[in-house]
C-alpha cells in the first residue's frame, strides 16, 4: 500500500476519535451542561446530520479541486470546530460546532476515499479501503477510550483539545504524501456523469443496506456509557476498558472484512449482519450480567465493523467510472444510520423501555438489513460477481 494510504487511516482516526468519543463522555456532558442523557445523545445524531450533507455537497463542490488542497481545508475547518466546541458553554453552540466539523469530516471521507481507488489497483479497493476505515476502528481501541478517560479526569472539554491536536499533526501527513496535482481537465469527473451513476437502482438498495447495518450498531453503540453502568452495573471506571474491546473486536472484524470483500462480498455482508442480529438479541437478554454483556459488546464490534468493507466495494463496483458522487451519497448512508440508531434509541429510553431494549431495536434494523442484501442477491444476474465487479470477473476467467 502507498504511504498515503495509511496517512488517510491515521488522519480517519484522528477525526474518528471525536465522532465515537461522544459516546463515552455522555454522562459528563449531561452533568455539565444541565440536559438529559438522550439531549446528550443528540450530539452523535447533529454529527450524523452534519455528515450526512456534508458528504455529497463538498464531493461536488471539490470534483476539480486538487485533492490535498481539499483534503487540507477540511482538516482545518475540522480543527476550528473542535477549538471552538471546547470553549463554549452553550448546548445548542456546541450542537452548532458539531454539524459544522462533521460536515467537513464528511467531505474528508468522501475525498480520501476517491484518492485511494486512484492509488491502488481495482483487485485491491476493499483492502485499501480497510487501511484507512481501520482508522476509525483504532478509534474505537485507543481514541474512544482514551477520550472517555480524559473526559472522567480533566473534563470533556480536554478530549475536544486532544482532538484538535491530532487532526494538525494529520495535516502534517497529509502534506508530506498526498500528491498535490489538479485532476486534468480531459479526464476530470463530470456533473453530469456522476449524477446519471445514481439512476442505478441496485445502486440506492446499496445505500440502503448501509444505512440499516450502520443503524443496527450505532443503536446500541451510542448508549454504551449508560447501558454498561446502569444496567450491567459496572462502575464508571470500567467503561473505558469495555470500549477498547469493543475497538479491538472492530479491528479484527474490519480486517476479516478486508480480505474477504473483495471475492465474498456477499458471503462477509450475511455472515456479518447475521452474527449482528444475533448478538443483539443476546445483549438485550443478558445485559444486566457483566460476563456475557462484555463479551457480547465486543463481538458487536468486530461483526459490526466486518461489513464496512463489502459496502463500501459494493458502491464503487456499481458506480463504475464515476464513483465521486456515489461515494458521497454511501458515506450520506452510513449517517442516515448514525442518525436514525441514536434517535431510536433515545425514544425507546425516553419511553422508559430501560437500556436493553436497545438491544430489540437493533435485531429490528438488523433483520430489515438481512432483507436488502437479500434482494441484491435475488436481483443479481449469475454471470455477475455482483459486488466484485468486472475486475473480478475478470480474475475469474484467469484463474479458471
Amino acid at each position: 500500500m502507498p504511504i498515503a494510504v495509511y496517512v488517510l487511516g491515521l488522519s480517519i482516526f484522528a477525526q474518528g476519535t471525536s465522532e465515537l468519543m461522544l459516546a463515552g463522555l455522555l454522562p459528563e456532558l449531561s452533568a455539565d451542561l444541565q440536559i438529559t442523557i438522550p439531549q446528550a445523545g443528540l450530539l452523535i445524531s447533529a454529527f450524523a446530520v452534519g455528515m450526512l450533507v456534508g458528504a455529497p455537497v463538498l464531493a461536488v463542490v471539490t470534483l476539480t479541486w486538487s485533492r490535498r488542497t481539499a483534503l487540507l481545508a477540511f482538516l482545518a475547518v475540522f480543527v476550528l470546530a473542535h477549538v471552538a466546541g471546547a470553549l463554549t458553554p452553550s448546548y445548542p453552540l456546541l450542537l452548532i460546532t458539531r454539524v459544522v466539523g462533521a460536515f467537513v469530516y464528511a467531505g474528508f471521507w468522501s475525498v480520501a476515499a476517491v484518492t485511494v481507488m486512484a492509488l491502488v489497483s481495482a483487485d485491491r479497493r476493499a483492502r485499501a479501503m480497510s487501511v484507512v476505515t481501520g482508522g476509525l476502528t483504532v478509534a474505537t481501541i485507543v481514541g474512544l477510550p482514551l477520550g472517555t478517560v480524559l473526559g472522567q479526569q480533566l473534563g470533556w472539554r480536554s478530549a475536544f483539545w486532544t482532538v484538535a491536536g491530532l487532526c494538525v499533526l494529520a495535516m502534517l501527513g497529509v502534506l508530506r504524501t498526498v500528491p498535490a496535482d489538479r485532476p486534468d481537465p480531459a479526464t476530470a469527473p463530470r456533473l453530469a456523469d456522476e449524477l446519471r451513476v445514481l439512476v442505478n437502482a441496485r445502486l440506492w438498495l446499496a445505500f440502503g443496506t448501509t444505512a440499516l447495518v450502520t443503524a443496527t450498531i450505532l443503536v446500541v453503540f451510542s448508549y454504551l456509557a449508560p447501558l454498561l453502568t446502569q444496567a450491567t452495573g459496572l462502575p464508571p471506571v470500567a467503561v473505558p476498558g469495555v470500549l477498547a474491546l469493543y475497538g479491538l473486536g472492530s479491528f479484527v472484524g474490519i480486517n476479516c472484512g478486508g480480505r474477504f470483500a473483495d471475492a465474498l462480498p456477499f458471503h462477509t455482508l450475511f455472515i456479518s449482519i447475521t452474527g449482528l442480529v444475533g448478538l443483539s438479541a443476546l445483549l438485550a437478554i443478558s445485559a444486566s450480567e457483566p460476563v456475557p454483556a462484555i463479551a457480547v459488546i465486543a463481538l458487536l464490534g468486530g461483526f459490526g465493523f466486518a461489513a464496512n468493507p463489502a459496502l463500501n466495494a459494493r458502491v464503487f463496483s456499481l458506480a463504475g467510472d464515476a464513483p465521486t458522487l456515489a461515494t458521497a451519497t454511501n458515506f450520506s448512508a452510513f449517517n442516515v444510520g448514525i442518525t436514525v440508531g441514536p434517535w431510536l434509541g433515545g425514544l425507546a429510553i425516553d419511553a422508559g423501555a430501560g437500556y436493553p431494549a436497545l438491544g430489540w431495536i437493533a435485531v429490528a434494523t438488523g433483520l430489515a438489513a438481512l432483507a436488502t442484501v437479500l434482494l441484491a442477491v435475488l436481483g443479481t444476474p449469475v454471470s455477475s460477481p455482483g459486488l466484485a465487479g468486472r475486475d473480478a470477473t475478470d480474475r475469474n476467467r484467469r484463474a479458471a
